[in-house]
């Protein structure tokens, strides 16, 4: 079992930056495809962002690239997302996950993610 902790929310003003990141317990995660999701008020949980194992392959939503990246770092058992120049669209709670079926693969569906964090608010004022 492996237990996702996110952490680096909170409230920016447009244009600023947020770093968040995501510390796994429990069991390595090395081996999983790691995902961000988010979810604002009212709308269903989306994809942002995923890292394959290696980190070889990245993935991202239409609505992020150039602005957000996603990193990892196995010997410290954590997945960062770096998010600059943050719009006030970018509110939302940011979920982490893991996939431990396909790790050369950054699948965007939620539901091929098998663990997931308790979320951390990001607040973009304008």
């Amino acid at each position: 079992q492996v237990q996702l902790v996110e952490s680096g929310g909170g409230l920016v003003q447009a244009g600023g930056s947020l770093r968040l990141s995501c510390a796994a317990s429990g069991r390595t995660i090395r081996t999983y495809t790691m995902g961000w999701f988010r979810q604002a008020p009212g709308k269903e949980r989306e994809f942002v962002a995923g890292i394959s194992w290696r980190g070889g392959t990245t993935k991202y939503a239409d609505t992020v690239p150039g602005r957000f990246t996603i990193s990892r770092d196995n010997t410290k058992n954590t997945v960062y997302l770096q998010m600059n120049s943050l719009k006030p669209e970018d509110t939302a709670v940011y979920y982490c996950a893991a996939d431990r079926d396909y790790p050369t693969v950054v699948m965007s569906n939620s539901r091929d993610y098998d663990y997931w964090g308790q979320g951390t608010q990001v607040t973009v004022s304008s």
